[in-house]
């Protein structure tokens, strides 16, 4: 006597399958959701240690008070109707986030490898990519009080700037997707590199041709030309042109803060994937 089959199936045995677009969906959304939990929890060590964030902030200040300070009175850079002061703020802004992008992605992956954490994450079912996305959205986090120490500044030396609710928003983005590039740059290196001390001597090597590769303190109309083609390759250089343009009230963009906005995208796009196919070298 064979058992009758049941009318309705009980609930949880059998579930509904999705379609390709519900099934994207649903992986877009799992990736945003892990997205955020990473990015949660660097946020959290900021707690351990908030007298990083003071840190920091010597060193855009050290460039504002002494560096753009004696090339305001030389005026040895044209910078157009601008006073080199405003000129250079955007820039030292792009550089505090260039170093705290660069000293805290590779240097934080090498250390939870050290520490065993690497392994553990990446026995978890977490997608690669959102691992990279939630350093880089920490570390964009991170830098935030970078905005709040140079917008100090910059008001107290007499910069001109916008505090026009969207400029201010604009600016944010601008320093997270700044930050995300090159947080996962720091991170591809990271995955590459054994030791905390090889990667300190590459991200000395990289950070300060990347600075001075880029529209930060001088135009790119200065240049000699193979720099300048260097220079449009360089996201600094976008991240500065946007900064420029929405931070200072009379400042204006070469590239529109649009095309900025998508080139420093792309470049994140771009670096996560090749980051998440070597993040697994890390454990090796």
């Amino acid at each position: 006597m064979t058992p009758q089959k049941p009318d309705v199936m009980l609930n949880g045995w059998v579930k509904p399958q999705r379609s390709k677009l519900g099934n994207f969906i649903y992986a877009i959304a799992e990736l945003v959701n892990k997205t955020f939990v990473i990015a949660e929890l660097e946020v959290r060590k900021l707690r351990h240690d908030p007298s990083d964030l003071l840190i920091r902030g010597v060193q855009p200040a050290l460039w504002l008070l002494i560096f753009g300070q004696v090339f305001t009175r030389t005026r040895a850079i044209p910078t157009g109707s601008l006073s080199y002061l405003d000129f250079m703020a955007p820039g030292i802004l792009a550089q505090s986030v260039l170093f705290v992008a660069i000293f805290t992605g590779g240097m934080t992956l090498i250390w939870e490898r050290d520490l065993g954490i690497v392994h553990k994450f990446l026995a978890s079912p977490i997608p690669r990519a959102a691992m990279v996305l939630g350093k880089a959205l920490g570390c964009g986090i991170r830098c935030l009080p970078q905005v709040a120490i140079i917008y100090g500044l910059a008001l107290l030396l007499g910069v001109k700037l916008n505090f026009h609710p969207l400029a201010l928003l604009q600016v944010l983005v601008i320093v997270l997707l700044g930050a995300g590039c090159f947080c996962v740059f720091s991170l591809i290196i990271g995955c590459l590199v054994k030791t905390r001390e090889r990667f300190t001597g590459i991200g000395q090597l990289l950070t300060m041709p990347l600075f001075f590769a880029s529209n930060a303190i001088y135009p790119i109309s200065l240049m000699p030309t193979w720099l300048q083609f260097l220079s449009q390759v360089n996201p600094l250089t976008y991240q500065v042109d946007a900064l420029r343009g929405t931070m200072l009230e009379n400042g204006s963009s070469l590239y529109g803060f649009s095309l900025d906005c998508i080139i420093l995208l792309l470049t994140l796009i771009g670096l996560t994937i090749i980051c998440g196919r070597l993040y697994p070298r890390v454990a090796m």
